[in-house]
Order: C-alpha cells, then sequence, then structure tokens
C-alpha cells in the first residue's frame, strides 16, 4: 500500500518522509530501526522505533511520536526610549481546547523558517504581523521549545523599532487565516502580566525576562529581581 510522502508524493509534492532520522550516528547508545510516518497533512507526524542503550549497559526497544513542523523564529521588537514593546494578539486554537478562556493569546510574533535563513524569516513575519520594518537585529538564543515531542527549534531575536519604523497595518496574511492585533504595551506591564497569566506563551515569557536582565531593559525591576553589576 502506498503512503503519501514516502513512496509517493503527498498533497505538498513531498517523498521520503519516512528516511528522517535513520543516517543519525552522533550517539552511540541510540540505534533507529523504524520510521513511520503516521500524518502528513501538512506538518508532519511520524513514529520511530529505536534501541537505547542505558546507563547500565543493558538496551531496551523504545517508540516515539515525533511532530515535524519545521524550525522557527520569533522578536520582541522595543524601544526603549518610550519604554514600550510590540506584540501580536491572535487565536490559537490549541491553547483554547486546552483550557485558555478564549483563545486569544497575547505573544511576540512569529513563524515558520520556510526554508529561509532565520534572519530573513523574521524580519518578513515582523513586516507582516506587526507592520515594522526591522533594522538591526540582536540574536538571542536557540531554543528547543517542546523537545519531549515536537522537533522545532526556535531562533529567538530583539530589535529597536520606533513610531517611524511602523510602516503598515500588520495584522497578518489573511489568505493564510490570519487575523492578528497589533499591541504596544508599557514594558512594565508587559512584565507584570507574565507574573499575572495575562502573558502566558513561553516564548513572550522568555524573551520578556531576557529584557529585563539582559537585554534593553536590564536592570528592570521584576518578580526576579534586577540583575546586579
Amino acid at each position: 500500500m502506498s503512503i503519501p510522502g514516502t513512496d509517493v508524493p503527498d498533497a505538498r509534492g513531498r517523498t521520503g518522509l519516512d528516511r528522517t532520522g535513520r543516517d543519525l550516528t552522533g550517539n552511540p547508545d541510540v540505534r533507529v530501526r523504524d520510521v513511520e510516518v503516521l500524518a502528513a497533512a501538512w506538518h508532519v507526524l511520524r513514529r520511530t522505533t529505536f534501541d537505547h542503550r542505558r546507563a547500565d549497559g543493558t538496551w531496551s526497544t523504545q517508540q516515539r511520536e515525533t511532530y515535524d513542523r519545521g524550525n522557527g523564529a520569533t522578536i520582541l521588537p522595543y524601544d526603549a526610549g518610550r519604554g514600550t514593546v510590540l506584540l501580536a494578539r491572535q487565536f490559537r486554537y490549541p491553547v483554547y481546547v486546552n483550557g485558555h478562556p478564549d483563545g486569544m493569546l497575547l505573544e511576540t510574533a512569529a513563524g515558520l523558517l520556510d526554508d529561509d535563513h532565520p534572519e530573513d524569516a523574521i524580519r518578513r513575519e515582523a513586516e507582516e504581523e506587526l507592520g515594522i520594518t526591522i533594522g538591526d537585529l540582536e540574536h538571542v538564543f536557540d531554543v528547543y521549545m517542546s523537545p519531549g515531542s515536537v522537533t522545532e527549534r526556535l531562533h529567538f531575536y530583539a530589535a529597536p523599532y520606533s513610531p517611524a519604523t511602523r510602516t503598515t497595518a500588520g495584522g497578518g496574511l489573511a489568505d493564510e487565516g490570519e487575523d492578528i492585533a497589533v499591541v504596544e504595551l508599557p514594558f512594565a506591564e508587559a512584565l507584570a502580566m507574565t507574573a499575572d497569566g495575562r502573558i502566558n506563551d513561553a516564548k513572550t515569557i522568555m524573551l520578556l525576562q531576557w529584557a529585563a536582565l539582559r537585554g534593553p531593559f536590564r536592570g528592570f525591576g521584576s518578580a526576579i529581581g534586577p540583575v546586579a553589576g
């Protein structure tokens, strides 16, 4: 039986999706035995069977499902002079179905790389979602956001903005189902919102805390306190 995405093309024209991971050799204690494609409607859900050598030398056979949506990038635009940051508010069904009151998440702009360099991708996302033209970028860190099941590595950036760099209305791409509200907040308020739960998106909390600890608002009083020195 032909499986789309393996020996015949899927809806996006991809084949060989079941070969990902079979050639891994970096860890001698892990031997990949089989990779199955469970779904490939857009992103790819795989089930991998592998042998793992434990610390005591014994081997066990395990299975893991991984969701591969590609890598992404996110950005915190800040105006240090006015003490503000620029965020996006949009509906996120996964959080809505998992307890968020209305699914309207306040977060930093982000998007998938789509084979672009991370810097190019985040400039594109900042323009599409927030309506700003980014100049100098600061790379903050790269993070595996959900390493137990999702393969994505997220590239974090920060960049200054000003009223002059807000060149369009933003809002995202309607043909991709995006309906994004651009939200400008005082940094103090945004940081406080991470403490009381109004901001509960991981990447956004990480960038706001970075901004207070090591970034443009370094030394700003917060729940975790300013950095000494």
